[in-house]
């Protein structure tokens, strides 16, 4: 580590009281070194890398890292807090802080003696040497392992020298007297520091438990596999990762318990419990596939709220694309052939070649094939975000249900709910390791859709589609004031969190409206009040960064360019690098504009039978010049209220540009992203 850390990046007195500030200082002596070409840009890629997972560990560290274009060699600056920077650990703020800085091609020996330091951070003499140290070269030579001799080597050592015990012992030890066996799996984005602190812990939890724990950190300076007689001989398996597990399958059929990594730094010797404790019951998982955000349950102290919010998030990602194509081409269908087109015979017995009327019928039939793929679509997902691949059974059974009854979208929350929580219930039952095989493939798809089945169609069904056609009743009754007052309710969601939870609930709310055949005038005002809505706040950021560019820091006015064919094109996310930046001026700017684009649009009488498309779909809108007026007043509402707001507070010291932000931008969505590893 010689190369990477001098006297000259170690601040033993470091003064910032914000993770921004105390990333900016370290980073000033990176670029005073030549080891880092643009400040401002490595700044965001390190911001954007905070934005996935707060750097805090528990002990009082921070080790902001990141890979980025801008580091022209691996780097590491250290700096010692007095009063502490939080850096969101659990225990309080870090008064250690390492920001590492990787290239973005950076070599396999340098990510691997970072990782031996990450290894290290886990040490409590290293760290109360760190702690107690006197000047900056000491600093610097303890962190590069000159005192004492080879102590950053030794940092590597602990796994394989578990493997090695655990591949020995697969052939030495007696199977009665044998200690238990797990495999670990670790993981972050960047693969540089949490990856190899999780797998650390992981192995000192599990020498103090007795157990043989080996672990296969997946890091940027790529991975060695386990031995798969090491995985056949595991009674147990512990994934600590945040990004997918590669060759998750190998480890199918086992007790698992998955959580992020930070877990397995903050709580190994509990997860080690844990993992015993499902192999004590016979608890196994059903098999592998691509991980996803809801696969695990979460960090314990999760309330039920917050996972039901996962779920039901699942349920709905799944179920947009579906919504946007099936709408899209129904929309298209209905300009091209009119509203009589959905009247036309199957384009499969009637079908010609010259005629616009046929291609319009074609494009109606396929949308409306697309569309009736939502509930279930959205019912196997809410049950597969619960429990995994083994929900998607009867979570699709659910579903269909659902729509044979015309439960319509509430049905299939509820069939999601259902089938979700009956696969749970059925996996914890304790089952003799000769059936274990047929259980994913055919006892929890019997017997969850079994269960789910005879609930939807005798117990639930009746009741959830009388309250589907009873809001179905109340949307067609609205008019008037009332009328106006959704518009805006729904357009205030809409821009409070930008494609998050609640601007999805009320996407959610409007396409579930206009996905039948034919869908109410309330319904198509509504889905167009939500689409006028999320369209304003990437439009107003675009036309704040122009009409007042010097508000802004130069990768904002960037991301400005990018956010005209955001806004234009009803993708919301395209202000999030605004928002994230300067929460308190542009998230209530733009839900004032956006509840007086939704209230207009009502007003107004616009409707829209597309789902999707903004600016591109208004041959399909009507009243489409009302409709583009209420868009531009929320949009120059919006951008007024920022510029105003912005414009009211003092320039912080040391910006490079008169008004620029205090926060490090979040990351551009231009060209130059930070590179994900």
């Amino acid at each position: 580590m010689s190369e990477m850390i001098t006297a000259d990046l170690v601040d033993l007195d470091l003064s910032a009281d914000t993770k921004e500030a105390a990333a900016r200082a370290l980073a000033e002596r990176m670029v005073a070194q030549g080891r880092v070409t643009d400040l401002d840009g490595f700044l965001a890629d390190v911001a954007a890398r905070e934005a996935q997972m707060p750097t805090g560990l528990d002990g009082g560290i921070g080790i902001p890292h990141c890979r980025s274009e801008y580091v022209t060699e691996p780097s590491l600056a250290f700096g010692r807090s007095a009063e502490g920077v939080d850096f969101g650990a659990p225990d309080g703020p870090a008064d250690l802080i390492f920001l590492i800085a990787a290239p973005a091609g950076a070599d396999d020996a340098h990510l691997t003696i970072l990782s031996a330091l990450a290894r290290q951070l886990m040490n409590a003499e290293f760290t109360s040497a760190l702690r107690s140290v006197g000047d900056a070269e000491s600093a610097a030579a303890l962190i590069r392992g000159d005192e004492p001799e080879g102590s950053t080597d030794s940092a590597a050592t602990p796994a394989a020298a578990s493997a090695g015990a655990a591949a020995g012992s697969t052939d030495t030890a007696e199977e009665g007297d044998r200690p238990f066996r797990i495999v670990a799996v670790t993981s972050c984005p960047t693969g540089i520091a949490h990856t190899y602190m999780a797998a650390e812990a992981l192995e000192n939890a599990g020498r103090d438990a007795g157990v043989e724990l080996v672990v296969e950190p997946q890091g940027s300076a790529g991975f060695t596999r386990l031995d798969p007689a090491v995985i056949a001989a595991a009674d147990a398996v512990i994934f600590a990762h945040d990004v997918p597990v590669r060759d998750k399958a190998r480890f199918a059929g086992k007790p698992t318990v998955d959580v992020g990594v930070k877990a397995g730094i903050n709580r190994p010797a509990e997860l080690i419990t844990e993992v015993r404790g499902k192999a004590e019951r016979g608890e196994v998982t059903a098999g592998a596939g691509a991980a996803t955000p809801v696969e695990r349950g979460g960090e314990p102290g999760e309330g039920y709220g917050t996972m039901l919010r996962k779920w039901l998030m699942s349920g709905v990602s799944y179920m947009v694309p579906f919504v946007a194509a099936g709408g899209l081409l129904i929309a298209l269908g209905f300009a091209i052939g009119g509203y009589e087109i959905k009247s036309a015979p199957s384009v499969m017995q009637h079908f010609v070649w010259t005629q616009t009327d046929s291609w319009a019928a074609l494009m109606f039939q396929i949308g409306a094939v697309a569309f009736g793929f939502l509930v279930p679509v959205l019912a196997g997902y809410i049950a597969y975000g619960m429990a995994d691949r083994p929900g998607l059974v009867p979570g699709f059974v659910g579903g269909m249900i659902a729509s044979t009854i015309n439960a319509g979208f509430l049905g299939g929350l509820a069939a999601g709910l259902i089938a979700g929580g009956v696969v749970l219930a059925i996996q914890k039952v304790k089952i003799p390791k000769a059936v274990r095989g047929i259980m994913p493939v055919v006892v929890i798809p019997l017997i969850s859709s079994a269960i789910v089945g005879f609930l939807m169609f005798v117990v639930i069904g009746k009741p959830i589609a009388s309250a589907q056609k009873g809001m179905t009743d109340w949307l067609n009754g609205l008019s008037g004031s009332n009328a106006i007052l959704l518009g805006a309710l729904l357009g205030l969601m809409m821009c409070f969190d930008l494609g998050g939870p609640v601007n999805k609930v009320a996407y959610t709310f409007a396409t579930a409206g206009i996905a039948v055949s034919s869908p109410s005038d309330s319904a198509m005002k509504i889905m167009a009040a939500v689409m006028a809505a999320g369209m304003v706040p990437p439009l107003a950021m675009a036309l704040a960064t122009t009409v007042r560019g010097k508000l802004f820091t130069e990768t904002e006015r960037e991301n400005g360019k990018a956010a005209w064919v955001l806004g234009a094109s009803f993708i919301s996310e395209g202000a999030i690098p605004f928002a994230a930046a300067d929460p308190l001026r542009v998230i209530p700017s733009s839900m004032v504009g956006g509840a007086i684009t939704g209230a207009l649009s009502m007003a107004f009488g616009a409707t829209l039978r597309a789902p999707h498309g903004g600016i591109f779909v208004v041959p399909l809108i009507g009243s489409p010049f009302l409709y583009l007026i209420a868009i531009a007043v929320g949009m120059c509402v919006t951008t007024a209220l920022v510029v105003v707001l912005k414009g009211m507070r003092k320039p912080a010291a040391g910006t490079t540009a008169p008004g620029a932000p205090e926060d490090i931008s979040a990351p551009a969505t231009d060209a130059k992203q930070p590179i994900a590893v």
